[in-house]
């Protein structure tokens, strides 16, 4: 049980660990590519910012977390 414990951790770590490379990734590809920043921001552009990135925070911890179940799986 102990074995399956720190595998469990592993994986947790593992995920965390790629999840964040994803997450900066997206961010910047979106950052560059998609938005245009403007120099005095207001409410909208906050709104947008909070809104891309908690889909980019699900969207990275969701690939990482397939990504790390498909490498563990073949350990």
């Amino acid at each position: 049980m102990e074995a399956n414990s720190l595998s469990n951790e592993a994986r947790q770590r593992a995920v965390t660990i790629v999840a964040a490379g994803i997450a900066f990734g997206i961010s910047r590809y979106v950052t560059d590519r998609l938005i245009d920043i403007p120099e005095e921001r207001g409410i909208k552009d906050d709104i947008l910012e909070a809104v891309l990135k908690g889909a980019t925070t699900a969207t990275s911890t969701i690939l990482a977390s397939m990504l790390v179940r498909r490498l563990f799986s073949r350990l």
